[in-house]
């Protein structure tokens, strides 16, 4: 959990949504640049992050899948029936 915050937070360092000078914008055409520039950065970043967490699903799920084989195979080795799926 640690380091889905620690990756978040370098999401957060690595992005800036500025327009690129530091001015407000002086015209409806510089408004809606700085408008387009700011949601693309939110795209982004929230695509970003659901990458990420679908990655660590699909590790998780890997995890599981690992531990149900593995745990099939002690109960045989131990002589133990594994219920019917």
């Amino acid at each position: 959990m640690a380091d889905m915050k620690q990756d978040l937070k370098s999401v957060d360092d690595q992005q800036n949504y500025s327009v690129g000078n530091n001015s407000d914008p002086k015209n409806m055409q510089e408004l809606t640049q700085y408008v387009q520039t700011l949601l693309q950065g939110m795209q982004d970043k929230f695509q970003t992050m659901s990458d990420q967490i679908i990655t660590r699903i699909d590790e998780m799920g890997n995890r599981i899948d690992d531990l149900e084989k593995n745990i099939a195979d002690l109960m045989t080795q131990a002589g133990v029936e594994g219920p019917d799926k």
